[in-house]
């Protein structure tokens, strides 16, 4: 099912993957733009080579979000607000995570349903974490009641309509 998936995205990256591969790359230390680049290219065995027409300009709108900011050096680091968003992105990753849990146990059964959901997510995810520093508490709960919603459905599907619920906590 994901290698079928990523057939057809082919080697391209969801919207928003390239902010948050920056986020948590800088979490770990400060990095140079060409740095970050290289790093892309390491960890995707070249499949991924993100452009600098790509990587300066999201520096730049990180900048200009207060997000990170540039050292004497060139390097770029996480500021205070920068580390506080990518905590918050991690918490929704690992929600997404456990998405994928799910999806993974399932295996053929739902599979268009999987994939649907797969295709929400990766929306859903892009969406805010360009945006996680403006969501408010309560739409923060609804994207939560969303993917427990989501969950719901896969559950069913595999359980033959028997009801479970699911929790996420």
């Amino acid at each position: 099912m994901i290698s079928e998936w990523f057939q057809r995205v082919g080697s391209s990256v969801p919207r928003g993957f390239s902010r948050y591969f920056i986020l948590e790359l800088l979490k770990k230390q400060p990095h140079t733009g060409k740095e970050i680049i290289d790093y892309a290219v390491e960890q995707s065995n070249g499949i991924w080579k993100p452009s600098p027409g790509l990587i300066y300009p999201l520096l730049g709108r990180l900048l200009d979000e207060g997000l990170i900011d540039e050292t004497k050096d060139g390097k770029y680091q996480l500021t205070k607000k920068g580390r506080e968003t990518a905590e918050d992105v991690d918490k929704i990753n690992d929600i997404v995570k456990k998405q994928l849990d799910v999806l993974f146990r399932i295996g053929n059964v739902g599979k268009f349903v999987a994939i649907d959901l797969l295709e929400k997510i990766s929306t859903m995810g892009s969406i805010l974490s360009s945006n996680i520093t403006n969501m408010t508490d309560e739409e923060t709960q609804k994207y939560k009641k969303f993917l427990q919603e989501e969950l719901k459905k896969i559950d069913e599907k595999k359980l033959g309509k028997k009801r479970k619920e699911i929790k996420i906590d």
